[in-house]
């Protein structure tokens, strides 16, 4: 073959091998030669483990692609799901929560970094006060900084019964935590008594949704000994105990 027509073939052979797509198994080793360039083009990425002296071009930066964000509700509490297809520089992602009309953060669980391949996250919210309708949205946040914030998933939960819970620490010093939950919207009425009877401080008179609610009680201008705590909404009323020890 005289030289012209080699020349000739191997610019065919080059226009060929570039007009046609090489498929290569996964986990294919590829060997890229001293001062050669191997493309992806622009139909998505090389991930195969590349030796030699050549360089890579051509690679587009795979997004945080998240294909799956839901929410369930189980035992009072709502369980988070999401998927993401691809990730790239994916620090994590904040958990964030509708709390009076506010976005608030409650968790933040660690993403993959970088992949190609499909990463599932979950997440459990295990404290669901100030009423019965709750929104979530997930801030994913790059290790550069950057972030998006996901769509929006919302879940209702409805308690079944009035109730008052003994309140949280006690003994306490100064302050104290009072739960009660409402089936429906009540005018909620609860106050605090020493132990003679005398009224001590109103903490909550309004009607309030149903839901779950929480109050804090500060206990500091008053002395050491035992106090009533009474709670009255609609046709329910309820008292109990509780201790300050300073």
């Amino acid at each position: 073959m005289t030289a012209i027509k080699y020349l000739l073939f191997i610019l065919f052979m080059t226009q060929f091998i570039i007009a046609q797509s090489i498929v290569i198994s996964t986990g294919a080793l590829i060997d890229v030669g001293a001062g050669a360039d191997i493309c992806a083009g622009t139909h998505g990425n090389i991930t195969g483990t590349l030796t030699g002296g050549g360089t890579q071009c051509g690679q587009f930066p795979l997004p945080v692609e998240l294909s799956t964000f839901t929410a369930t509700v189980k035992e009072n509490l709502v369980n988070l799901f999401w998927k993401t297809e691809t990730e790239v520089s994916n620090y994590g992602f904040e958990i964030e929560r509708t709390v009076n009309d506010n976005w608030v953060k409650i968790g933040f669980v660690e993403g993959h970094g970088n992949s190609n391949s499909p990463k599932e996250y979950s997440f459990t919210d295990k404290n669901l006060i100030g009423g019965s309708k709750f929104q979530y949205r997930l801030k994913q946040v790059d290790t550069d900084g950057q972030s998006e914030y996901s769509a929006i998933v919302e879940v209702e939960i409805i308690p079944d019964k009035f109730a008052l819970f003994q309140n949280y620490p006690n003994p306490f010093n100064p302050t104290t935590t009072i739960r009660y939950q409402l089936p429906q919207e009540s005018k909620v009425v609860l106050k605090i008594f020493d132990i003679l009877g005398a009224e001590v401080i109103e903490l909550v008179n309004e009607k309030v949704e149903a839901g779950v609610y929480e109050v804090e009680f500060n206990a500091m201008s008053l002395p050491s000994g035992p106090y009533i705590f009474r709670i009255s909404a609609e046709n329910f009323v309820e008292t109990k105990k509780m201790l300050l020890l300073k």
